[in-house]
This record gives structure tokens, C-alpha cells and sequence, in this order.
């Protein structure tokens, strides 16, 4: 199956290299054509056609030589023997290209001929070094985009692997936070309340442990943190208030997997944070133009009061390094502290949507 689609992936590129060659078949049938008028000659058909139908013949080729480059790349290990290889293939290629030649040229003219009358020898040595400088010219395009390939999947690969990185360092931070207020709350010898956030725990650390791909809808990723507010709802009581209000038609766009659970747990620390009123955590989520905006706000004490300040912990510097890797510049996440109070996070991204995959 891999070695199949990869195929499938090379033979565009030797489509489009093979194309490539209608530009010069053009202006050597142009060019012939052009010497011939200034000669006062009428151009016969002929000896324009031959010179366009010869640059197709080494478009032709070109797939055979990029097959070549795949099966004996030039590495650096076996660099000598792979470009002796190379050399003899270089060789094979000039022939053919030249016998193809008279071929086309025979075809042309009803019987036997050679171009410019040297005989199939002379057009042999006529086409031999300019043939070896295009075989190694498209060798080498070969191994850039073989190159380019290989370093787009690596990268790839690296950015999977930091995204995963990330993800294990988030799942402790989280099961460490949730584990202590369960203790908090067995310490009060309340049992009932303990087992239902145990069991509200449960069914987080299954959605946690299932893992999947990067990217989850957000009607998904909304359903994971009314099930982590759920715990602390249990935890606060009363004190707690969550308000969602998200665009409906916002639901299917693709978001990381957990950014918004380490948002809502700072604007929870935040707004309960030296308060004994209740405390609203609004999450919001809205489309601008192509950019999906998430906003996470609490209304928790004004500015001033020092042991209330939202942090910039693990946690929030994790979603901020998973948006970076994810979509470079065009995602941001800007924490602030609204003059009336508060503290309020805005994740900016781009809009794709995504299917909910428990539908």
C-alpha cells in the first residue's frame, strides 16, 4: 500500500517534468522556422516538425530517468559507484534518445534518414554531450524534489512528535489538578461527592487516554469541558457558574484537541481565586471572516488585588506552543485583564470545519 502511494504521488511529477519540454520543443521548431525564412527558404514542415518531435522524444525518456534516480540515489555512502552508474545510464540514455531521433525523422520522410545528413554515428556523437548534460540536469530535479518530499514529511513527523510531546505533558498537569480536588473533597469526609467527581474523572480520562488526531470538532471539544465543569462544579457548588455561548454554525470547525480545558481552568483559578461570590466562566466561540475566534472569560475581582493575577503557567504556555506548531503565525492566544475586572483569553484560528466524529 505505501510503496503504491507513493507511486501514485511521482507519476504527476513526471507528467509535469515531461511537460516541461513542450518549452523548449516550441522555440527549437520557432527557431528553425525563423532561420529558414531569414535564408528565403519556405520552411518546409518537415524541419520544423523534426526539432519539436525530438524535445518530445526526451520528454519521453524522462520518466526512465527519474525511476533510475529513485532505485540508485546518490548517497553519500555509495556516491562513487551510484554516479558511475549514473554515467553508464547517461550513455544508454543518448542512444536511445538519438535512435528515437532517426526514428522520428525517418517517419517524417517516408524512408531511412538522419538528421542533417551525418549519418547515425555523426548524429550519435552530435547528440552524446549535450544528451549526458540533460540527463544529469533532470537527475538532479529528481533528487531536489526527492529532497523536498523527504523534508516536508519530516517535518511532518517533528511537528507530530512535538504536538505528542505536548500532549503527555499536558495529561499529568491535568489528572494532578483533578486528583487534588478530589482529595480536598474526601479530606471533608463528604463520600457521595468524592465518588461523583471520581466518576466524572473517569469518563474525562477515557476521552484523554482514546487519543486521535490533532484536530476534533468543537461541539467535541465543548462536551469535554462541560465534563471537566462538571467536576468543578461539584467542587465549588454554587460558586460556580459556566455560560456557553457559541455560534451554532461553529460547531463542526476543527480545533486542537484540549486547547480550551487548560483556558477554563485558569479563568475558574482566576475568578474563585480570594472570593467567596459566585463566579460566571463564560466560553464563547464565533466566526470572523476565516478565522474562528474562542474567547474564555471569567468576572473574577478587578485589577489590583495580588493574589488573584492569571497565570501564565504550563498549561497556558502548552496551548500556546500546540497553536504555534500547529498553525504557525495565523493562530494566537492573548491573555489580558479587562479594566472592569476579570480576565479574559482569546484564541485566534483558522476556520476549517471538521466532522463530529461521534455522529
Amino acid at each position: 500500500m505505501g510503496s503504491r502511494a507513493v507511486s501514485s504521488r511521482r507519476r504527476p511529477l513526471w507528467l509535469l517534468i515531461s511537460a516541461a519540454w513542450l518549452g523548449p520543443a516550441t522555440l527549437a521548431a520557432l527557431t528553425q522556422y525563423v532561420q529558414a525564412r531569414i535564408g528565403g527558404a519556405a520552411a518546409p514542415w518537415r524541419a520544423v516538425a523534426f526539432p519539436f518531435g525530438d524535445w518530445l522524444l526526451c520528454a519521453l525518456l524522462t520518466p526512465a530517468v527519474f525511476a533510475l534516480a529513485a532505485r540508485f540515489p546518490l548517497d553519500p555512502g555509495r556516491f562513487g559507484r551510484r554516479l558511475l552508474l549514473h554515467a553508464s545510464a547517461s550513455l544508454g540514455f543518448c542512444v536511445a534518445w538519438a535512435g528515437l531521433g532517426i526514428a522520428w525523422g525517418s517517419l517524417l520522410n517516408g524512408g531511412f534518414w538522419t538528421p542533417y545528413g551525418g549519418g547515425v554515428v555523426g548524429w550519435l556523437f552530435t547528440t552524446l554531450p549535450f544528451g549526458v548534460a540533460v540527463y544529469f540536469s533532470v537527475l538532479g530535479v529528481a533528487h531536489g524534489i526527492s529532497y523536498l518530499v523527504q523534508s516536508a514529511r519530516l517535518t511532518g513527523q517533528l511537528a507530530e512528535a512535538r504536538l505528542a510531546a505536548l500532549r503527555m505533558q499536558m495529561q499529568p498537569h491535568f489528572l494532578l489538578n483533578s486528583l487534588n480536588a478530589i482529595t480536598v473533597v474526601a479530606r471533608d469526609r463528604d463520600t457521595s461527592t468524592a465518588v461523583r467527581m471520581l466518576e466524572q474523572l473517569g469518563e474525562l480520562l477515557r476521552r484523554v487516554l482514546r487519543g486521535g488526531p490533532p484536530g476534533v470538532p468543537l461541539a467535541e471539544e465543548l462536551d469535554f469541558v462541560r465534563q471537566y465543569l462538571g467536576i468543578e462544579q461539584i467542587r465549588f457548588s454554587d460558586r460556580l457558574r459556566p455560560v456557553f455561548d457559541v455560534e451554532p454554525s461553529t460547531l463542526g470547525a476543527a480545533v486542537p484537541e484540549f486547547l480550551l480545558q487548560p483556558l477554563v481552568e485558569n479563568a475558574v483559578r482566576h475568578g474563585l481565586a480570594g472570593r467567596t461570590e459566585a463566579t460566571t466562566v463564560r466560553i464563547a466561540a464565533r466566526r470572523e471572516g476565516d478565522d474562528l475566534v474562542l474567547t474564555v472569560t471569567d468576572d473574577g475581582p478587578a485589577p489590583g488585588t495580588p493574589t488573584v493575577e492569571p497565570g501564565e503557567g504550563v498549561a497556558l504556555a502548552n496551548a500556546r506552543e500546540r497553536l504555534r506548531t500547529l498553525y504557525g503565525d495565523r493562530a494566537s492566544l492573548e491573555l489580558t485583564r479587562p479594566p472592569q475586572g476579570g480576565a479574559s483569553a482569546v484564541v485566534r484560528l483558522p476556520y476549517r470545519e471538521l466532522e463530529n466524529r461521534n455522529a
